[in-house]
């Protein structure tokens, strides 16, 4: 198992703590990350979280352009600019932080996403509205010829 699949909600603790689901916490040691990188995800009210790789894959996308050009600054402003680095504690746990809390509308529970490369933090009922969008035209979009 080395992409992140799957959903599953957990509670978060009086501590603002949340455990990583541990098939995702498998994933991460199997690509031996040791630091998280976050950002604020550009079409989700989501955080998309994944290993430095991530960052090195958007930081190659900003080096491709012209460094003045508004697609390297709109890129930087997203990528560096809405993301933070983090670390599971020794449990497997992540610090739900106002970064987090703020962007997604996050409260007692976090909602963890897979995204084949890397997972997302979601507010519950957000994504489960959204994944229940995301089937609806899926199965219209399956009707047409």
């Amino acid at each position: 198992m080395n992409r992140f699949l799957s959903n599953a909600t957990n509670r978060i603790d009086a501590k603002g703590r949340v455990s990583v689901p541990s098939v995702f916490r498998t994933v991460l040691s199997e690509r031996k990350v040791q630091e998280l990188y976050c950002f604020q995800d550009f079409v989700f009210p989501a955080i998309s979280v994944g290993g430095p790789d991530l960052l090195d894959r958007f930081e190659r996308q900003i080096s491709a352009e012209d460094p003045f050009s508004p697609a390297a600054n709109q890129m930087s402003l997203l990528i560096h600019g809405g993301g933070v680095f983090m670390k599971l504690d020794a449990e497997g746990r992540l610090m739900v932080t106002d970064f987090i809390r703020d962007f997604t509308g996050i409260t007692s529970e976090v909602t963890f996403v897979g995204r084949a490369d890397h997972f997302q933090l979601w507010e519950p009922g957000a994504f489960q509205a959204l994944q229940a969008t995301a089937r609806e035209e899926r199965r219209l979009a399956g009707g047409r010829s």
